[in-house]
């Protein structure tokens, strides 16, 4: 099967590599509102689409120096 490679990077806060899979997790933030504003939904969205399409979402990151995330979607043919 071929898949389509999306991969985003940035270069803000990052996180932890321990925490790679529950960054993906529903209200699960890793920092307070009062440090970084937001609900903690976002990433676990991305990943609720991804998957409804067969897909798998990954991401790397290092504390203060960004992630990167690797979607793989299947191609139809």
């Amino acid at each position: 099967m071929n898949y389509c490679h999306i991969t985003f990077s940035d270069n803000g806060i990052g996180f932890d590599p321990k925490y790679k899979e529950r960054i993906f997790e529903i209200f699960e933030r890793l920092h307070s509102k009062d440090e970084y504003p937001g609900t903690g939904i976002g990433l676990a969205i991305c990943k609720r689409i991804v998957e409804n399409h067969k897909g798998l979402i990954t991401a790397t990151g290092e504390v203060d120096k960004g992630a990167q995330f690797d979607i793989y979607i299947p191609v139809v043919e």
